[in-house]
C-alpha cells in the first residue's frame, strides 16, 4: 500500500470486532489513507513515514464505526407525534402528513438524521425511503447529496408503495407509484446513484415498503429487478400481529412464507424488525441467509413486541442494529440501540443469557455491515479493511470507574465521541460534527417540520 498519509492512534483500548473477538488493553490503529494499515497491542511502530497526525487515545475505547442497517430519515420531521398508537395506527394517523413531504423538506430532515447518527458513532447509514408524492421534486438525489456532504458511508434503501387507500392500503392514493412508475424510478435511481467500488461511499438497495401497501406483482417484480441490477434488496417483513393477520387473511400464508413466495428470501436480502417469528421463520432465514435489521427502540415504542434475537443468532442468521424513523424512536441515535438491544432481550424467554455487552457490539459494527452485504470492506478493525472508526471517551464520570470498557460502552449512558473517521477522513470531533453546521440544521429542521405541519393541516 503506497503511504498517502497516515494517522497512528495510539494508547487506547481496542475492541476489533474479528472473528475472534480480539481485544487489546492498550494498542495502536494506523490508517493509511482510507484503509486500515496495521494495528496492535502495545505501542505503534517506530519509524513509520508520512504521518500527518498522531491521536493519543488514553482513556478511550477504539471500535469499529456502528452500521445503521434501518432507518427513514424523513421522519425527522415529523417527532413526538401519536406517541401512544400501535403500527397500523401510527401509520393512519401520520400518512396524511408524510404524503405532504418535498423536496427541501426531505433534504434538512436528512440532514438532521445524519447528523445526529453522526456525532454518535455511525459511519456507514442507510435510509428506507418510500414515500414519492406527486410533484415532490428529486427526494432521492436529496437525500443521497445530504449524505455525501455529512460524509459517511451511506446506502439508499429506493422505496416504493403502490397500494394506496383505494386499493385497500393506508397512504392516500396521490402519496404512491404506479407499478410502471416504481420500477423504473428505482432503476434510474441504482443507475444514478450505485457504485459497486469496494470503498464505495453510496450504494442503492431495491426496496419496496412492505406487504400492506405493496402489491404482489411489485414484491415480485423488485425482485427481480435487483437481481437483474446486482444491488441488494429490503423491506420490512413480520413487524406486528396485525401485519400477520393481514398476510393470512390476504394471501393466505404467513409474512415469511409470503416473502419466499415472492423471490424475497436470499443473502442478498435483509427485513426490518421481525418481531414475530416462528421456529420456521427462523429457519427459512437461517437456511438462506436472510438478514434482519433489528430495531429495539422502534419496537418497544409501537409496542410491537421482542424480537427473538438469541433465536436468530444461535440459528446463524445475521443480524444488524437500526435506529427505524425518528416518528417512531425520536433519540435518532444508533449508540442506544445497543444498551437497549442487550435489556429489551433479557426481558424474553432467554432473559439474563440472551445477549452480552460483547453480542451487542458486534450487532451494532461487523453484524450490520453483513446485513448491508458490507462484511468485507467494514464492520471490524482489520488491516486492509476501510478506515471507518471511532473513539469513545471512557475516563469521564460517566464511565470511569467501570474496568471492562466495551461494558462501559454498552451498560453505560452513552459515551462521549471524540472522533470519528470515516473512509480515513476525521468527521466529528470531541462531540461536534466537522462536516456540517449542526445549529444551522437545527433551524432547518425545524423550519421544515413547521412548513409540513402547516400544508398539512389545510
Amino acid at each position: 500500500m503506497a503511504a498517502a498519509r497516515r494517522i497512528v492512534i495510539d494508547n487506547g483500548a481496542i475492541a476489533t470486532v474479528d472473528a475472534h473477538d480480539t481485544e487489546y488493553a492498550r494498542g495502536y490503529v494506523v490508517l493509511n489513507g482510507n484503509r486500515i494499515e496495521s494495528l496492535g497491542a502495545g505501542a505503534a511502530p517506530e519509524g513509520l513515514e508520512n504521518v500527518v497526525q498522531r491521536i493519543d487515545a488514553s482513556g478511550h475505547l477504539v471500535t469499529p464505526g456502528l452500521v445503521n442497517t434501518h432507518h427513514h430519515f424523513y421522519q425527522w420531521i415529523t417527532r413526538g407525534l401519536a406517541t401512544d398508537h400501535n403500527l397500523f395506527d401510527w401509520l393512519v394517523a401520520l400518512y396524511p402528513t408524510w404524503a405532504r413531504i418535498d423536496e427541501p423538506m426531505v433534504h434538512a430532515a436528512a440532514q438532521g438524521s445524519l447528523a445526529m447518527m453522526a456525532r454518535g458513532g455511525v459511519t456507514t447509514a442507510m435510509d428506507h425511503h418510500y414515500v414519492f408524492p406527486r410533484g415532490c421534486g428529486d427526494l432521492s438525489g436529496a437525500i443521497v447529496r445530504a449524505a455525501r456532504d455529512m460524509g459517511v458511508r451511506f446506502t439508499l434503501a429506493r422505496g416504493s408503495m403502490d397500494r394506496g387507500e383505494s386499493d385497500g392500503g393506508l397512504p392516500p392514493d396521490f402519496a404512491v407509484e404506479s407499478l410502471d412508475e416504481a420500477l423504473a424510478a428505482t432503476e434510474e435511481t441504482v443507475r444514478q446513484h450505485h457504485d459497486t467500488s469496494f470503498d464505495a461511499m453510496t450504494q442503492v438497495a431495491v426496496a419496496p415498503c412492505s406487504p400492506f401497501s405493496v402489491s404482489t406483482e411489485l414484491m415480485r417484480q423488485g425482485a427481480r429487478l435487483a437481481r437483474r441490477l446486482g444491488v441488494r434488496l429490503h423491506t420490512h417483513g413480520s413487524e406486528t400481529v396485525e401485519e400477520e393477520k393481514f398476510c393470512h387473511e390476504l394471501f393466505g400464508m404467513g409474512p415469511t412464507d409470503y416473502f419466499e413466495s415472492t423471490g424475497w428470501l436470499g443473502e442478498d436480502v435483509w427485513m426490518a424488525h421481525c418481531v414475530h417469528m416462528t421456529d420456521s421463520d427462523i429457519a427459512a432465514f437461517a437456511r438462506t441467509g436472510t438478514g434482519v435489521a433489528h430495531c429495539p427502540s422502534s419496537n418497544a415504542r409501537l409496542a410491537a413486541g421482542i424480537a427473538r434475537i438469541p433465536d436468530m443468532l444461535a440459528a446463524g442468521v445475521p443480524v444488524g442494529l437500526g435506529v427505524d424513523g425518528t416518528a417512531s424512536n425520536e433519540s435518532g441515535e444508533l449508540h442506544t440501540e445497543l444498551r437497549n438491544a442487550l435489556l429489551v432481550n433479557r426481558l424474553g424467554a432467554h432473559r439474563e443469557a440472551a445477549l452480552n455487552a460483547r453480542q451487542a457490539l458486534r450487532l451494532g459494527t461487523y453484524g450490520g455491515a453483513r446485513v448491508l452485504g458490507r462484511a468485507a470492506e467494514t464492520g471490524s478493525l482489520e488491516p486492509g479493511k476501510l478506515a471507518d472508526l471511532v473513539l469513545w471517551r471512557m475516563d469521564t464520570l460517566a464511565h470511569a470507574s467501570i474496568a471492562d470498557p466495551v461494558t462501559a460502552l454498552v451498560f453505560g449512558a452513552a459515551a462521549p465521541v471524540t472522533a470519528s473517521f470515516v473512509n480515513g477522513r476525521r468527521i466529528v470531533e470531541n462531540g461536534r460534527l466537522l462536516t456540517a453546521d449542526e445549529d444551522a440544521i437545527a433551524r432547518s429542521t425545524r423550519e421544515q417540520a413547521r412548513r409540513l405541519a402547516a400544508i398539512a393541516a389545510r
